[in-house]
This record gives C-alpha cells, structure tokens and sequence, in this order.
C-alpha cells in the first residue's frame, strides 16, 4: 500500500494520497487545497484516481474537491449528514478570513460499514461524528484515516455547528479504540500516531 501525505493550505491541512502498488488505482482522501500539489504527488507515483474521499465537510478538507474531479473524473464520497456543507464551502472558508470553492454535489454518500475497494484495496466506513455530524474513518490493514475526530495528543473540535463532545469521545471510543493498539492513525492535521499511544496519553481520553 502507498501512503502519501499532503499538508495543504493555510490551515495545513493533511491530504491523504493511498494508492494499491499491484494496480496504481488510488484515493485522495480530503482534498482542501492546492491541487496542483495532489496531482503532481500522483503523477510521481504514477496513480489513477479512482475516488475522492471527504472524512467530513469542513472547508480545509473539500476546498479542491472541484478541481480535483475536473482532472481526474472521480468522484466524491462523503457522509451524507456532511453532504449539504459541500455547496458552502466559500461561506465557511469566509466566516476564518480565507477563501474557498464551493465543491460539487457528491457522487455517492457512504455509511457505517461501506466498503470502498480500489485495487487490492478496501476501505471500511466507520461513521465517527462528534466534530462533525457526518464524520467519517477509514480503516484498512493497520491504518485508520480519522479526518479530525482524533489527533496526536488532542481530539477535534466540537465548537463548530454538528459538534458534541460526549458524541466525539465515544466515537473515539467505540469504533477507533477496538481496531487495536497497533493501529497506525492518520489525522486530519499534524503528525501520525497509534492507537495504542492515544489511549496511553491523549489527555482527552483517560
């Protein structure tokens, strides 16, 4: 498995490019910016995208989800309860001072326990709301990509509209905590960590 990772944007937010070696079929999870840096990444690896993957609406995770389907043709996947955000992105970049275009309508909405499978790939939907209504993971082999439910040390916002605390940690809880310690977790900002690590240390998990 190819696992490539993009901080992108003012917000650095973390693009995610994961990619089948026997088939060069990949997925671009959260595309929020600077898409010429997405597709030269994939070029490099020589990759087909097969799907566009949103853990969740927020404007630093869609805002090149339009330019992105115009190069590649693929199309988006995304919770449904985080599906109307995708016309809103320009409002939403607005309110934090920075600009962003709106996404199209997605192509397809996933839910718990969806299999998305590209190549010798297939990623499990696991639905973890508590930042966003309609938050996502994706977990495969070792590795859950968790959007912004779970970071190195800390856990998402819940301040914004669709976020609950108590609903955040007990997704974190219940779907990201049984697919075991060794599982490698890749947020939606920052740095890579482990399952096992955060129910270690992450102050907002004891």
């Amino acid at each position: 498995m190819i696992i490539k990772t993009l901080a992108l944007g003012p917000i650095m937010a973390n693009c995610f490019i994961v990619g089948c070696e026997n088939t060069k079929s990949a997925v671009v999870i959260d595309p929020g910016d600077e898409v010429n840096k997405i597709l030269l990444s994939l070029a490099e690896s020589k990759l087909t995208v097969k799907y566009i993957i949103n853990t969740h609406g927020h404007f630093d995770h869609v805002g090149a989800n339009k330019r992105l389907k115009a190069a590649t043709g693929a199309p988006i996947l995304i919770h449904k309860a985080d599906a109307e955000m995708l016309a809103q992105v320009s409002l939403s970049a607005m309110a934090f001072g920075m600009s962003g275009e709106d996404s199209p309508p997605a192509d397809q909405t996933i839910s718990e326990g969806d299999k998305i499978t590209f190549g010798d790939i297939t990623l499990t939907v696991l639905h973890t709301p508590g930042h966003s209504l309609g938050g996502v993971s994706l977990h495969f082999d070792g590795v859950v990509f968790v959007g912004d439910s779970l970071f190195a040390g800390s856990i998402g916002r819940t301040d914004f509209p669709g976020g609950d605390y108590d609903t955040l940690i007990r997704s974190i809880k219940t779907k990201l905590f049984p697919l075991g310690d060794d599982v490698v977790v890749y947020s939606g900002h920052g740095p890579a960590s482990t399952i096992g690590r955060e129910k270690r240390f992450n102050p907002f998990l004891q």
